[in-house]
């Protein structure tokens, strides 16, 4: 584990994982101990976890971002990059986490050299602009919809969804301050749908997006929206899977990761080399 200071004097916490010379960077509220993160580290690649600003063990954040929260979240991966002497990584996500990535991969493209983007929407803006977490924070819905659907037939997977419910009826209450804050949706400044993928069109990184069918948050019809504005990107969608397919299926999605990664990071594409014979 590690710390690093802000350029406006927060302090962030991150733990790192794995010996390889691979590296990559995932910024999120929080990290699960079994995720694709710490897999991949057992994959040979150097993992470092940032905590985002204003949830612990990170420093706690008292104002307010408003449309700049994701802006202010990716520089502060950049800030982590250069702390570790880093120029290029790459970064990965799930989630808000991918929301992150998005911001990065706009505002620093020359520093990432590959976009692994799990349950990465982004949301649609013409359908609002307030976060899940906040909305239930507020009280304005009760509980957000199933994020996972039933397993069938393997047991085993099964296993490894209640251990992780338990795990998260078991954490500790957040901190008003958690509470509190609201980072909205990626890319509020777009204002709008068709605004939002004119900028995902910009993004000429190899991409990986990898969703469940069964996603009520990063459905299939957005992912596959933001697919085909991304030149160099591979989509890769699990039936009978929901938003917590990092944590659901590690092993198969650490391993569509890898295999994306070999050509990202040596040929700069998302698919295997085309051979002539």
């Amino acid at each position: 584990m590690g710390q690093i200071a802000t350029r406006d004097g927060y302090k962030l916490h991150y733990d790192e994982y794995g010996n390889g010379n691979r590296v990559i960077i995932s910024a999120q509220v929080g990290f699960y101990p079994k995720g694709m993160q710490q897999y991949m580290a057992k994959m040979g690649y150097k993992v470092y976890c940032l905590t985002l600003r204003g949830f612990a063990p990170s420093d706690y954040v008292e104002e307010d971002y408003g449309e700049d929260w994701y802006d202010v979240f990716a520089d502060d991966v950049i800030c982590l990059a250069d702390s570790l002497g880093l120029d290029k990584f790459t970064y990965m996500g799930a989630s808000h986490g991918s929301g992150v990535g998005w911001h990065l991969v706009l505002r620093h493209p020359e520093r990432v050299n590959a976009f692994v983007a799990v349950v990465p929407g982004p949301h649609s803006l013409d359908e609002g602009v307030m976060s899940y977490r906040q909305m239930l924070m507020q009280g304005i819905i009760d509980a957000p919809p199933p994020f996972d659907p039933p397993i069938y037939n393997d047991k085993a997977r099964s296993e490894r969804r209640l251990e992780r419910e338990e795990k998260i009826r078991n954490a500790p209450e957040a901190d008003e301050r958690e509470k509190k804050i609201d980072y909205g949706r990626p890319l509020l400044k777009c204002k709008n749908e068709k605004t939002l993928c004119e900028k995902l069109s910009q993004i000429h990184i190899p991409v990986l997006m990898i969703g469940g069918m069964e996603d009520p948050i990063s459905t299939p019809d957005l992912m596959l929206r933001s697919a085909k504005q991304l030149p160099n990107c591979k989509l890769v969608i699990y039936s009978n899977c929901g938003h917590n397919i990092d944590t659901d299926l590690v092993e198969e999605a650490s391993g569509e990761a890898d295999r994306f990664l070999s050509n990202a990071l040596g040929r700069g594409k998302c698919y295997d080399p085309v051979v002539n014979e």
